[in-house]
């Protein structure tokens, strides 16, 4: 039996919902200096988009990685994206947006309420923290958009004796 159209608008909030993926990274040169912004952006069908942008900014390596944060945020509400999972390889982006008792970093208080004003626009995100050699595709987006190529993979460590 097929379920008219109108009844599939009314799912139950039980029912989960269809997130977005979203890497992302900055980058600052030096630190502080020019900031690059980057993020990988899978939709919940899979197709995926990027971003490299260099704002005319100057700032310091929380302010680039919260500035992409921001980017990516800002274009999956123009795309009306509803739920994401965020991943950041910066611990003091994710304290700060997903611990209500961090304490607050002064000289960028106001483009973290800015974050939370944006996050508050969804209607769910998950915030977490993931280690910098699985955030590489957003971290060479960060880079190329100052004109710098990709970090050099890590080397393989030998076997301990």
């Amino acid at each position: 039996m097929a379920i008219p159209a109108t009844e599939l608008l009314d799912l139950p909030d039980s029912v989960e919902r269809a997130f977005w993926t979203v890497h992302c990274d900055g980058s600052a040169v030096p630190n502080p200096g020019r900031i690059g912004l980057g993020a990988v952006i899978v939709a919940p069908d899979g197709m995926r988009q990027t971003l490299s942008e260099s704002p005319a900014l100057h700032g310091c390596n929380n302010e680039a990685e919260l500035r992409a944060l921001m980017a990516a945020l800002a274009l999956l509400q123009r795309q009306g994206a509803r739920a994401l999972r965020v991943n950041s390889d910066n611990s003091v982006i994710v304290a700060q947006l997903g611990d209500p008792d961090a304490r607050p970093i002064a000289r960028l208080a106001a483009l973290f309420d800015e974050a939370r004003a944006l996050i508050a626009s969804f209607d769910s995100v998950q915030l977490k923290w993931i280690p910098q050699h699985r955030n590489g595709e957003a971290d060479a987006l960060a880079r190329a958009a100052l004109g710098m190529p990709p970090r050099a993979p890590a080397r393989a460590r030998g076997r301990r004796r």
